[in-house]
């Protein structure tokens, strides 16, 4: 029996290079987070703010170099507000995109404007937020674990099944570099975004996954 050929490192180097930069363009927007959203922690906080009249509760949402903007678009929303119900309607949405769109932008994501109450969340986000509301992590940890070990049993699967067949042809070959490849970068995404500090924006991450491919 012959002994198994191995791909070049080259070839596994280009091949993920090439995945890398397709499964970026290719990639399904993710599902929003709360802070961008009517019933989420950013607006709840500044519908308190503004029914006492104290901009104080939203702070903590912004970054000190645009506290600012914020406490003087809260000044803003306060004047218009005693105007008239229809007024005051105006000048909180005011306040809730304004408070939103500079949370986002200190945190190096891009804003999009506020989306209805209700809108579907990342149930990672979703699991976050009832465990601090509870004060029991238990449910996350197992959301979290669950997901990343079916990823991971799938990928490697898919890798061993396609590494068999792998000398057959040139296609099959390509198609166990490109499983291999995928199964290498989920396991480096799982690792990366466990042992470091995440951003809102994804940006560290993307940026590390690009600068690194085999």
């Amino acid at each position: 029996m012959s002994a198994r050929a191995t791909p070049h490192p080259l070839a596994l180097r280009s091949a993920g290079a090439w995945l890398v930069a397709g499964l970026a363009l290719l990639a399904p927007p993710r599902v929003l987070a709360h802070c961008d959203t009517l019933d989420g922690p950013v607006v709840k906080d500044a519908r308190t703010a503004l029914e006492a009249g104290e901009v104080t509760p939203v702070l903590k949402w912004v970054v000190a170099g645009k506290e600012p903007e914020v406490r003087e678009a809260f000044r803003h929303a306060l004047t218009v507000r005693a105007l008239g119900p229809d007024a005051r309607a105006l000048a909180d949405r005011f306040f809730f995109e304004t408070l939103v769109r500079v949370h986002r932008e200190g945190e190096g994501a891009p804003y999009t404007g506020l989306k209805p109450a209700g809108t579907p969340v990342d149930p990672a986000v979703a699991g976050a937020d009832k465990a601090l509301d509870t004060g029991d992590v238990d449910s996350l940890v197992r959301t979290v674990s669950a997901a990343a070990e079916q990823g991971l049993r799938g990928r490697f699967a898919r890798a061993a099944e396609t590494r068999r067949q792998a000398d057959e042809s040139v296609e099959k070959g390509r198609s166990y570099v490109a499983a291999y490849v995928e199964l290498t970068h989920y396991a480096e995404r799982l690792l990366q975004s466990a042992t470091t500090p995440a951003t809102h924006g994804g940006a560290a991450a993307q940026g590390h996954v690009e600068g690194h491919v085999h």
